[in-house]
């Protein structure tokens, strides 16, 4: 009997070769069978789907149907699996059905959705492409190629989003670098948000700086300090003679000519490059990037810091901001930070002395 043949031997009796053809007979049945209890359980509903797949998967394991008809049994499993969101499964179900029959235009169809789904844009289009060749006018096919055309549309712009983010952030590390300026962790984000430096097209930086006012811990910030302005420019600016008097200077301490400005000597931490790009993409389209390829990225940002024997150290109001920053005992906590104080306070010994330090500020 054909049933007790070796793997691979071929029959040689009239009676061999009927029972193959009996036994391939009842598998094809049963093929064919369980692909239409398949498609009678996905016609029942999204409870039937799981068996759906299963029938499906025993007409395939039968290995008794055509290529042409394995192509559909395959596309139906797609579809399902399309259904139930197993969007990678349905991609390759779909895949296996264009391989054993390329003009199969459901299965086609069934590659473009599982592609679009899973954001494989090239894929969904050459699928798509391949789809329309085959059946030029089908509708389905033409709202699939708009969806994709948008879509990779979309993504470009993004992309050229993040790239234009990322060279941005590149060139203020090199300018920082250039400069030799030592970058900190952010400090006092309550108050400047993700306001960041920006170089223009000379190559000169302009920052945002806050000025704290250490007494009560009042702010102002300057939205654009160009490097090379010197501070005496930005504090005429906002002199606090030509302004109502502060609610809380009820001595009328803080006139322009008591004030003084201060930044902490080597506060934080110098971050590696690779950080500081990271806090320069935050808020922006490359804000998810983990990883940036920029040579030495690991390296820390300037040089160490110097040992110093005063916590606080004065500005020179006629020196220009990038002759500050670039002070071997400056860090710079994301954008510059100076404390304005008023020799006419009360508060000023204590500052003098370093009885005072500024709050822990998010």
């Amino acid at each position: 009997m054909a049933l007790w043949m070796e793997a691979g031997s071929e029959p040689k009796t009239h009676n061999e070769i009927a029972d193959l053809e009996a036994i391939s007979a009842l598998k094809e049945s049963a093929a064919v069978e369980f692909k239409e209890k398949g498609n009678e359980y996905v016609k029942s509903g999204k409870k039937h789907y799981l068996d759906a797949i299963d029938c499906y998967t025993r007409a395939i394991n039968q290995k008794a149907l055509s290529n042409s008809e394995n192509s559909i049994v395959y596309s139906n499993r797609a579809h399902v699996n399309l259904l139930l969101g197993n969007y990678r499964r349905a991609l390759q179900d779909a895949e296996e059905a264009i391989r054993l029959c390329p003009t199969n235009v459901k299965a086609l169809y069934r590659a473009v959705k599982a592609s679009l789904s899973l954001d494989l844009l090239n894929e969904a289009k050459s699928y798509c492409e391949k789809g329309l060749d085959q059946s030029p006018d089908n509708e389905e096919l033409k709202k699939l190629a708009k969806q994709i055309d948008l879509k990779m549309s979309v993504h470009e712009q993004r992309q050229a989003e993040i790239s234009k983010a990322v060279e941005a952030a590149e060139g203020l590390v090199s300018a920082f670098e250039h400069r030799g300026l030592r970058i900190g962790k952010a400090m006092y984000q309550e108050l400047t948000g993700l306001k960041k430096p920006i170089l223009d097209k000379n190559n000169i930086l302009h920052w945002p700086v806050i000025l704290l006012y250490a007494e009560v811990m009042s702010s102002d910030i300057i939205e654009d300090f160009c490097e090379t302005d010197m501070f005496s420019a930005h504090l005429d600016m906002i002199s606090l003679d030509d302004c109502p008097p502060l609610s809380w200077d009820t001595g009328k301490a803080y006139s322009r000519g008591a004030i003084e400005l201060y930044y902490e000597a080597g506060s934080g931490v110098c971050l590696s490059k690779k950080k500081v790009i990271q806090s320069l993409l935050e808020g922006t389209a490359a804000s998810h990037l983990e990883n940036v390829d920029s040579e030495d990225k690991d390296v820390t940002l300037g040089s160490v810091v110097r040992g110093t024997d005063s916590k606080w150290v004065r500005v020179n109001e006629k020196r220009t901001l990038h002759d500050v920053l670039k002070d071997p005992n400056m860090i710079i906590p994301g954008i510059p930070v100076f404390f304005a104080v008023s020799r006419k306070s009360s508060f000023y010994k204590d500052f003098k002395s370093g009885n005072w330090a500024p709050p822990e500020i998010a």
